[in-house]
C-alpha cells in the first residue's frame, strides 16, 4: 500500500513538472514572445492573463510593454554660427513591433545603444543648422527687456535676434527624423527634448571675454556721457556765476555812485551854506588829502601857487 501511493506521487509530480512548464502569465505590463530553439513562433502575446506553451520546446520571452526612457549623454557640437556647444538629450519610447524589435535587437541594453547612435545623429545634425538663439528660445514671440541706452548707442549687447522656428520645433524636428529610423527596429519614438545646453569649455573663456568687452564698451560710453554732462553743467555754472558777478558789480556801482552823489550833494549843501562853510570844507579835505598822499617817505615838489602848497604857506589857513 505504501509503496502504490509513493508510485502515484512519483507520478503526479511527473505529471505537474510538465503542467507546470506549459503555464506562464502575462502582466498588465509586458509582452511575451514565443520562441522555438531560438526562433520566434506565433504571434506576441499582448493580453494579460494565463497562457499556455509547449514545455520544454519553447520559451518565453518577456519584452517591456510600458514607457521607457532615454538619456542621452552630453555631446560636444558646433551650430550654424561656429558656437561649440555641449547638449544634453532625453527622450521617451517605447516597442510598437515586439517581433520587430526581438529580431533586431533581442534586448533593451541594444535598444539604448542603437537609440544613443540614432538620436545622438539627428541631434548634431539639427544643431548644425541652426544658430544658437534659436536652439535655446522656446517661443518666437518673446519680447525682450528692452535698454534705451543700449538701443540709442547701437550696440548689440541684451538684444534678441528674430527666429524662424525656435527649440520646441527643433525637438520636433528630431524626433520625427529619428522615429523613421527607429520604426525598422519595432520602437516608437514619443518625445525627445533637450535637457541642458551649455557652452563648450573651449568657448567659455571667449565667450566671458566678449561680454567683459561689450560691458567695458557701454561703461566707457557712459563715462564719455558722464564727462561731456559735467563739462556742460561746469561751463553754465561759470557762465551764470560770471552773469551773476557782473550784474551785482554793475548792481554795486551803480548804488556807490548814487550814494557818492548823495554824499556829495550832502556835502555841498552843508559847506555850501556861507563862505566860512566853503573854506572849512576846503581846509578839511585838504587835510584828508595831505594824509592820503604823505608818510615819511614822500617827497613833493609843489610850486607855490599849486592848490595843496596855499595851507601850507601860512599856518592860520588864510591865503596869501
Amino acid at each position: 500500500m505504501n509503496k502504490a501511493l509513493s508510485m502515484l506521487g512519483v507520478a503526479a509530480i511527473l505529471l505537474a513538472i510538465p503542467l507546470f512548464q506549459a503555464l506562464y502569465t502575462v502582466p498588465e505590463t509586458e509582452q511575451v514572445l514565443i520562441t522555438q530553439f531560438g526562433r520566434p513562433v506565433g504571434d506576441p502575446v499582448t493580453e494579460a492573463g494565463l497562457h499556455f506553451k509547449i514545455p520544454f520546446i519553447q520559451k518565453v520571452n518577456r519584452i517591456e510593454k510600458r514607457i521607457l526612457e532615454w538619456d542621452g549623454r552630453p555631446n560636444d557640437m558646433p551650430t550654424k554660427d561656429k558656437l561649440y556647444i555641449s547638449v544634453d538629450t532625453f527622450g521617451r519610447w517605447r516597442i510598437r513591433d515586439p517581433l520587430t524589435y526581438f529580431l533586431r535587437l533581442r534586448d533593451e541594453r541594444s535598444a539604448q545603444s542603437r537609440l544613443e547612435d540614432i538620436l545622438g545623429s539627428e541631434t548634431r545634425s539639427a544643431v548644425a543648422k541652426h544658430e544658437l538663439i534659436e536652439i535655446i528660445r522656446s517661443t518666437e514671440d518673446r519680447v525682450p527687456l528692452r535698454d534705451d541706452a543700449l538701443i540709442e548707442a547701437n550696440l548689440s549687447v541684451g538684444k534678441l535676434l528674430p527666429i524662424r522656428k525656435g527649440r520646441k520645433i527643433i525637438e520636433e524636428e528630431i524626433r520625427l527624423a529619428a522615429a523613421e529610423k527607429l520604426k525598422e527596429f519595432g520602437i516608437e519614438l514619443l518625445d525627445v527634448r533637450f535637457k541642458r545646453i551649455n557652452y563648450n569649455d573651449s568657448v567659455r573663456r571667449k565667450i566671458y571675454e566678449r561680454m567683459i568687452s561689450e560691458r567695458q564698451q557701454i561703461a566707457e560710453r557712459f563715462r564719455s556721457e558722464g564727462a561731456g554732462e559735467a563739462a556742460k553743467i561746469i561751463g553754465k555754472k561759470e557762465r551764470e556765476l560770471r552773469q551773476i558777478e557782473s550784474i551785482a558789480y554793475r548792481e554795486v556801482q551803480t548804488i556807490r555812485g548814487k550814494a557818492d552823489a548823495e554824499a556829495t550833494e550832502i556835502y555841498a549843501s552843508a559847506y555850501n551854506q556861507n563862505p566860512e562853510a566853503v573854506a572849512l570844507y576846503e581846509f578839511t579835505k585838504s587835510l584828508e588829502t595831505y594824509e592820503s598822499i604823505l608818510d615819511n617817505q614822500t617827497t613833493l615838489l609843489l610850486s607855490t601857487d599849486s592848490d595843496l602848497f596855499h595851507f601850507l604857506k601860512s599856518m592860520d589857513g588864510k591865503r596869501e
